[in-house]
This record gives C-alpha cells, sequence and structure tokens, in this order.
C-alpha cells in the first residue's frame, strides 16, 4: 500500500463519542462501529487479512514510525495524530471503545517543562573556592518535577554520597541512615548492591530490584528531603549508554499533572558523568572506586564530601497538555465482564530540535520504529486476529501515552482505571522487537514470575520453541516497561519477546543484534523503519502471546503470580475486594 500525505487541523484532536464498551450481559459479537470522525495524517491500510502477518505488521510499523508524526510525541499535534490513527485503526478492524465515557480514549492531563540551558546550571564549588559549572550538554542533564514555577534556584548545598540510595527494609538495608538531608544534595549509583556484588542472597543478586531504577531513586531522595538528587551516570550499570542519557532526558520532559505541582520533589533532579563524579570525590579527599566498593556492603553509612558544594539553578517553560491513552475492546459472550488485557505503547521521544546540541544529530525526529512502533503494531494485529474469534471472555487493547517519561499513561490508568483491575484475569506487554528474524526462543522478561509463563511454554511446543529467562536481568528491563504498573496492582503480566538464538547463526548472532540496536539506535533517530526489515520472527512471537491470550479468553482459570513473588500479595487483596 502507498501511503500518500494528508493534513491536520490542530484543533481536530478530539475524537467524537461512538458506541458503548463492552455489554454486562452475554451477547453475539458486536458490529463494527463507525469510525471516527477525525481527519488522519496517514490513511488507514486499504485493507489487511485476519491472520496474523509479516507484510501486515510492516505496513503499521512503517505508517506509526513515519516521519509525519514526528516521533510521537505526547501532547503535541503530530503525537496525537498518531493515537487517533490507532483508534481510527481499531474501529476499521471492528473493535469497540473502551476510553471515557464510551470514546475511544482516555484523558491524560500532563505538564511538558523544558529547561532553558542557556540560564540554567548546576555548579560545583571544591575546596579551595574554585568553581566548574557542569556543561548541561556533555557533563550533566538537570531537571524539576515542581510545576508550578518557572524558576528554582538553590544556594550551595552540602554534597552527600548515599550508595544506591536504597531505603530497603526487607533487605535491612538503608543507604540514608543517621543524617539529615534537608537542604543537601545527594549523589547516587545506578542499580542496586546486588548487581555490584552478584551476590544471589543480596537484594536479588544480578537481576535489578525497582530499588535500582532511577524512579525510584528521585522517589526516594524527596523523601528524605533533599533539595537535589544526582545519579552517577555509568554505561555497565546503567544498560545505557550517555547519549541515551542525554537524548531521553534534554528538551522538553513530560509528567503527569501532580496534585501538589511537584512540590513534594527535589527542587533538581539530574545524572554526572562518571568523570565527574571521580574528579568531586577526589577534590574531597576521596576515590571513587573506594566509595563504590563500601557502598556494596552491608552497613554502608553515607559519606560527606568534605568542602564540594553545589548549587543549581532551573529557568523553565511550562506548557499543560492532553494526551491519550487509547482502548478497544472485543466484548466476550459468556463472562464480558473478565478481560485479557494486551498493552503496548504508543508514544516515543518526539522531536529534539536544538537538543542536545545541533552537531549532536542531523535528524531531529526519534522515530521510534522499534521503541514502541512495533508493539503497537503488533497487539493491532493480535486484535484483528481476536476479531475473527469468538471470545468467551472480552479481550482489551491498550494503548498507553508517556511511557518514556516513566511509564505515566500506563501509571494513569492503573490508578484509574476504565474497567475494574480485579477482572482483569492476566495481561500481556509488547515493547521493542527487534526486526532480527525467526528464533528457537522467546525471552521472558522477568522470568519466574507467573503461570503465564507455563502457557507460554505449552504455547511454544507447537511451535517448536522455548521460554529463555533474560540475558541481562541486571538491566532491570522487567520495570522498565508499562506493564509493572498493572503489575503492582497485582494484576498478572507477562512480558516476552524474541529470544536471542536465532535459527540462522545462533546465540551469538542474536546477541549481536541485540547489542547493535542497543548502541546504535535506541533512543536516537536512528531508530527507523526499513523495507528490509526481517519480522518473520516477530510475526511468529505475535503468534504465540495470541495463542497464549486466546487460551485464557476460552477458559475459566485465573492464572496467578507464582508463590512469594512481590506482586502476589497485591492481587490477593485485589481479588478479595470484589
Amino acid at each position: 500500500m502507498k501511503l500518500k500525505y494528508l493534513t491536520l487541523p490542530a484543533a481536530a484532536l478530539a475524537l467524537a463519542a461512538c458506541s458503548p464498551s463492552a455489554p454486562t450481559e452475554p451477547a453475539p459479537a458486536p458490529e463494527a462501529p463507525a469510525a471516527p470522525a477525525e481527519e488522519l495524517l496517514l490513511p488507514l491500510p486499504d485493507a489487511t487479512a485476519p491472520e496474523i502477518t509479516a507484510a501486515d505488521i510492516g505496513v503499521r510499523v512503517k505508517t506509526l514510525a513515519d516521519d509525519v508524526f514526528e516521533g510521537r510525541g505526547p501532547g503535541t499535534p503530530t503525537g496525537e495524530a498518531s493515537a487517533a490513527w490507532i483508534a481510527q485503526e481499531l474501529a476499521r478492524i471492528g473493535l469497540e471503545p473502551a476510553g471515557d465515557d464510551g470514546t475511544w480514549y482516555q484523558q491524560v492531563e500532563m505538564v511538558n517543562q523544558t529547561i532553558d540551558p542557556a540560564s540554567s546550571s548546576l555548579v560545583l564549588t571544591w575546596p579551595d573556592q574554585e568553581e566548574l559549572s557542569l556543561d548541561l550538554k556533555n557533563q550533566a542533564v538537570i531537571w524539576t518535577k515542581r510545576q508550578n514555577t518557572d524558576h528554582i534556584s538553590f544556594e550551595p548545598s552540602d554534597v552527600v554520597f548515599v550508595g544506591y540510595g536504597a531505603v530497603a527494609p526487607e533487605y535491612e538495608w538503608d543507604d540514608y541512615a543517621g543524617q539529615d538531608y534537608t537542604g543537601k544534595t545527594v549523589l547516587i549509583l545506578v542499580n542496586d548492591p546486588g548487581f555490584a556484588t552478584e551476590d544471589p542472597e543480596l537484594f536479588n543478586g544480578k537481576s535489578m530490584t525497582y530499588y535500582g531504577r532511577w524512579t525510584y531513586k528521585y522517589e526516594e531522595a524527596a523523601r528524605q528531603g533533599a533539595t537535589a538528587a544526582i545519579v552517577i551516570h555509568e554505561t555497565e550499570p546503567a544498560a545505557y549508554g550517555w547519549d541515551v542519557v542525554a537524548n531521553s532526558w534534554t528538551g522538553a520532559q513530560s509528567d503527569l499533572v501532580r496534585p501538589n505541582g511537584g512540590e513534594d520533589r527535589a527542587m533538581m533532579e539530574g545524572w554526572v558523568q562518571r568523570d565527574i563524579a571521580v574528579e568531586m570525590f577526589a577534590k574531597a579527599g576521596l576515590d571513587f572506586e573506594e566509595m563504590k566498593a563500601a557502598a556494596k556492603t552491608p552497613g554502608f553509612q553515607p559519606v560527606a564530601l568534605e568542602g564540594v558544594k553545589a548549587r543549581g539553578e532551573i529557568h523553565q517553560t511550562i506548557d499543560k497538555l492532553t494526551s491519550r491513552n487509547v482502548a478497544g475492546v472485543l466484548p466476550g459472550t459468556t463472562t464480558p465482564d473478565e478481560y485479557v488485557l494486551y498493552t503496548a505503547h504508543w508514544d516515543h521521544l518526539g522531536m529534539k530540535t536544538g537538543a542536545p546540541g545541533e552537531d549532536f544529530y542531523e535528524d531531529q525526529i526519534y522515530n521510534g520504529a522499534v521503541d514502541n512502533a512495533t508493539g503497537a503494531a503488533g497487539i493491532l494485529e493480535i486484535a484483528e486476529a481476536m476479531k475473527a474469534q469468538t471470545l468467551q471472555r472480552s479481550a482489551m487493547f491498550l494503548f498507553v501515552t508517556l511511557e518514556e517519561s516513566g511509564l505515566l499513561g500506563s501509571e494513569y490508568f492503573a490508578n484509574n482505571p476504565t474497567i475494574p483491575l480485579n477482572k482483569v484475569v492476566a495481561g500481556i506487554n509488547l515493547d521493542g522487537a527487534l526486526p532480527m528474524g525467526r528464533t528457537k526462543d522467546m525471552t521472558v522478561i522477568g522470568f519466574g514470575a507467573s503461570e503465564l509463563e507455563d502457557i507460554l511454554k505449552e504455547v511454544l511446543v507447537a511451535y517448536d520453541r522455548i521460554v529463555t529467562p533474560d540475558g541481562r536481568p541486571e538491566a532491570g528491563y522487567f520495570y522498565r516497561s508499562d506493564h509493572i504498573s498493572l503489575a503492582k496492582k497485582g494484576v498478572p503480566m507477562l512480558y516476552a519477546g524474541e529470544g536471542e538464538d536465532k535459527r540462522e547463526g545462533g546465540i551469538a548472532a542474536g546477541r549481536a543484534a541485540a547489542a547493535a540496536y542497543t548502541a546504535e539506535r535506541y533512543h536516537k533517530p536512528m531508530d527507523e523503519y526499513s523495507d528490509d526489515w526481517d519480522l518473520s520472527g516477530f510475526e511468529e512471537d505475535l503468534q504465540a502471546l495470541y495463542d497464549v491470550g486466546l487460551r485464557i479468553a476460552n477458559s475459566d482459570t485465573w492464572p496467578t503470580w507464582y508463590p512469594g513473588n512481590e506482586f502476589e500479595a497485591a492481587r490477593k487483596e485485589s481479588l478479595a475486594g470484589e
């Protein structure tokens, strides 16, 4: 199908209300609702097959990753137009709307905060009173979660190294013990002590826990009263290079509208390059590597960097915007109030004009073809295949916004669900499928979590494939996609994708493909669609995940978390609240 460009009036971003969502009593499969009356930037496919095919996947990925959507930035006219395209495509293939008030959308109020790097700063003062103003393009990135003011500043503050910045009672660990952090800048390591030691008895060994995520580190620093929270970047424990940090945390930073305007967060949050941290420690007469080694041992005590101070200033513009989660449903015929849920995020980084510097990338559109046009296209493909079936339970397809800003769209849905979460039997998340061809395995991120893995294992037998655990649990991928927002509420979630063992080339070829994507395209403008992509493996992955969902939809079983899983208690509490 050849695509042609159309125009989208900026004012035409709200879709008209459509037919009601899933019925409360058994009913025959509904007729496809009329398409929403909204002009699109790109047309819908002329026709697609009811079966899952690589050709149809390619059409949808190519469309969502097109330059016309300018990187699918949430709250932007072009970004929201990609959400409108998804809604129209759901209507075309015959789903019913499952958003707010019978529409395709759940409105998500958000803000974009954009700092002015020319007038913003993070300045370090050494014991001899010499100052270093950090280069916000190459040495540090900074931002604030405070939404009620366009200017914040703080005077020189004491700098304290708090190790991994974790307060974890279940591990008898407290990196903040014994000090008052009011008015101070805390310096924090990436990941958690288990990663540093690979001791299976410490945290979760090599597998990252939530305590290793940057989101947690900033939240905890705020709870401790810190004025500024700065994470030290190192590529191995972060699982990505500095360019990813610079691309992700410069330009407009999106957030949900916070009830208190973000006043409970530190005034400044940010990252610094490792060599800057090394210099900070050296100026205080400390050795960075020695302090890192101390931080991974039980009983670590925070260490003040004597004589080293930090002051900061942020000038920002604040834009209040609205983005949208998109939701469609196929109503079940027997128990329509029970759901199988498929999730994927539709957003990406948008455009980064002039940031982190005109010499950084000539192409300023971050198309996000792999991340996550593939996931959005994938669950559209599964939805179309399920439309051809009669389902006992309902199947809901949820496309969330603001994933790249900290899983915010899924967090919003989890806190404001359009269906009861204790009626969601199970969920499957798709995020970032590599076009690497067929593999002998499927990788389960967060392996060992739930009975959904057992169903996937059974399904894969028919395809002569096996389940393998995530080969890089230290990267914390289980906490880096939207399924985690639902898991925290207790919903059993499966996050699985392509394996490593390629049919042609074996494990070495699979790992090389994944490493090349991370190094060359992840969160870069180079994440673009190509007609040369081999989508045969993704087609097989989608077929397997379709089969898993179909089995659950046409059964009365309730897969659950394995005993002892961190989300098991939340599920029991949720189900008890019926």
